[in-house]
């Protein structure tokens, strides 16, 4: 909007330098609707200033409207947009779990079909009571896992050892050689669920380290700091910069998964490394939700799980990264199920189960920002490149069909609450060709 200008006008004067009686009073006059002009300039100009900030009061008001009501609905919209866009089916090449839970005994037996359903192969955490610390101890899980599951199921676990203060060498010069066990674990002492057997300094470990190094074993990193005067947002960022970096300096050889990344200092710390040497997987939880989502109407138990969900420029940040093509990212759901009364007490559990639907809510996620053609990449190859194993060559479909997630899943003797319980999802996966 142009404001009026307020003109000046310069009184005329005789050659001679004077007034006539006539031309003072013509001057008169003239000054006096000089005067009444510019009073009249300026009041336009005061009534256009007032309709102008008035116009943008209401402009912010409105903004401020938009502004709430996008925060609600644009989930609904973006994926509304993005549908519009999006195939009616999506066919790849069979995913693998590069980061998966499944717990032991009747609990396991409970929930080791979702993921065979899913996926061809998982790497399986070994954090167990007790911990899975020895080579032994692996292959005896995993014929338990192999017996869990429905027959004839494809479903391959690759196992990993629990590093301690006190593995030697020789553990995993015999965790290699017997061809079952893919990577060691580290979960600093205190970090997350079952960790108390952890590693308390890499310093006590370094001879196991290096012999992974020598072995070609992958090291897997719950990466938290777990000094309690951190606070729980920070934990990751700190142990990338305290932990993670003077070890990766100090053994410049060693391969590295950062797992459940969380946070934009852990993609740029990823993407800063080799990225034959140095990967992370990422979580759909991680990617779907932010840390609002803790507390949306209440406590919400079954959104904790740890590393805890972030900031909203951290999840865009991740969904950055797994979209991007790199081959750093890849799929690892840290589908970690726990028994509802555990999740919903004083003191719950960390943990979310998502092995129910894994691909459909990654698939969820990649469709929000237009990238179903990057899905491919991150769920069914990078992983496999980074371990040297072999892609899968079995097939399976996601087609565009909306259901309800379940409230429940049966789990050990009660029930498992599944990530999304009660809500719908586009995306359902067909039977693998």
């Amino acid at each position: 909007m142009v404001f009026p200008a307020v003109q000046s006008t310069n009184i005329s004067r005789s050659s001679q330098g004077g007034h006539s009686i006539s031309q003072l009073c013509g001057s008169s006059q003239a000054k006096d609707n000089m005067n009444l002009a510019k009073v009249s300039q300026v009041q336009s100009a005061s009534k256009c200033l007032h309709q102008v900030l008035r116009l943008a009061t209401l402009q912010r008001a409105n903004l401020r409207s938009l502004t709430v009501r996008a925060s609600v609905a644009a989930p609904e919209r973006r994926q509304e947009s993005v549908s519009k866009q999006s195939p009616e089916s999506l066919t790849i090449t069979q995913p693998d779990d590069w980061h998966l839970h499944l717990r032991d005994g009747p609990a396991m037996q409970s929930c080791v079909q979702h993921s065979a359903a899913q996926f061809g192969r998982a790497i399986i955490m070994p954090n167990l009571k007790p911990p899975v610390v020895s080579t032994e101890d692996a292959i005896q899980y995993r014929q338990r896992i192999l017996s869990a599951l429905p027959k004839d199921t494809p479903f391959q676990p690759l196992m990993t050892l629990y590093l301690t203060d006190k593995t030697t060498a020789d553990e995993i010069r015999k965790a290699k050689e017997s061809g079952i066990v893919y990577a060691v674990k580290l979960y600093p002492a205190g970090a997350t669920t079952n960790s108390a057997a952890g590693v308390t300094s890499l310093d006590k470990c370094m001879a196991a380290l290096e012999a992974m190094v020598e072995h070609g074993l992958p090291l897997l990193v719950h990466g938290e700091v777990t000094d309690p005067s951190v606070d729980i947002f920070d934990r990751e960022r700190l142990f990338l910069d305290r932990v993670l970096a003077p070890l990766l300096a100090r053994l410049p050889d060693l391969r590295c998964v950062v797992e459940h990344a969380t946070t934009k200092e852990a993609v740029e710390f990823v993407r800063s490394q080799d990225a034959t040497r140095v990967g992370a997987t990422v979580t759909p939880q991680h990617l779907l939700l932010n840390r609002n989502a803790l507390f949306q109407g209440g406590v919400r138990p079954h959104h904790f799980c740890l590393p805890i969900l972030k900031r909203e420029e951290h999840r865009e940040a991740l969904l950055g990264a797994v979209t991007s093509g790199s081959p750093q990212f890849f799929l690892g759901t840290d589908s970690a199920p726990h028994e509802r009364g555990t999740k919903e007490a004083p003191c719950g559990c960390a943990g979310c189960f998502s092995a129910h639907a894994a691909l459909e809510l990654y698939a969820t996620a990649f469709e929000e920002v237009g990238a179903l053609d990057k899905l491919e990449g991150f769920a069914s190859f990078f992983g496999p490149d980074f371990y040297r194993l072999p892609r899968n060559s079995k097939k399976v479909t996601l087609r565009r069909q909306t259901w309800t997630v379940p409230d429940e899943y049966p789990f050990a003797t009660g029930t498992v609450v599944p990530l999304f319980a009660g809500r719908e999802l586009g995306w359902s996966l067909q039977q693998s060709t």
